[in-house]
């Protein structure tokens, strides 16, 4: 029988999913990142803008040439698409008023304010995974399952590096009480 190891089966992967493409959209999202980072210097409205044009412009370049599709095909997911980015912005929009919210509340939270926050934001994410489910049954009909697929796996690429982005921007509950006691 043959047998490979874990680590020939993540190089393998890894070319066969054009792991430099992932490179550049990794430095797009750090660079989005980095916006949000002066998220507490600069109002939400601001760093909203900054993050949204961006990720979005520049990202839908960058899909472009990862998804590599014929005229026809790309003609048929454009409609896909910015129907998909309509939605995801809008998304994003409510995460980072739950970020707000979050920060606005963190030295005051009450166990009312952290269960509103923890559904809200749980809800944030089953609306994406709807979205996904939704733009993807959508995509399969324009572009094919493997394509529609493909797409899918890169947007949930690209949304798990900008939440690991964001958890690691902002304070854990009681955190920064604990960093307090520990200087004092």
């Amino acid at each position: 029988m043959f047998k490979i190891s874990i680590f020939e089966y993540a190089y393998i992967f890894k070319n066969k999913f054009k792991i430099k493409t992932m490179k550049k959209l990794g430095l797009i999202l750090i660079m989005a990142a980095a916006s949000f980072s002066s998220y507490a210097q600069s109002s939400y409205k601001e760093d909203l803008e900054v993050v949204q044009s961006v990720y979005g412009k520049s990202k839908a370049d960058l899909v472009k040439q990862y998804m590599n599709l014929s005229d026809a095909q790309a003609a048929a997911f454009t409609k896909v698409y910015d129907d998909y980015e309509t939605s995801r912005k809008a998304l994003g929009q409510t995460k980072f008023q739950l970020l707000n919210d979050y920060a606005a509340n963190y030295e005051t939270l009450t166990d009312a304010k952290a269960d509103e926050l923890a559904k809200a934001t749980l809800k944030n994410h089953v609306d994406y995974e709807k979205l996904y489910s939704k733009t993807y049954n959508q995509a399969k009909k324009a572009i094919g399952s493997i394509n529609a697929a493909k797409f899918i796996q890169l947007e949930v690429y690209l949304q798990t590096i900008i939440r690991s982005e964001i958890l690691e921007a902002i304070p854990f509950i009681g955190e920064m009480d604990k960093n307090k006691t520990k200087t004092m």
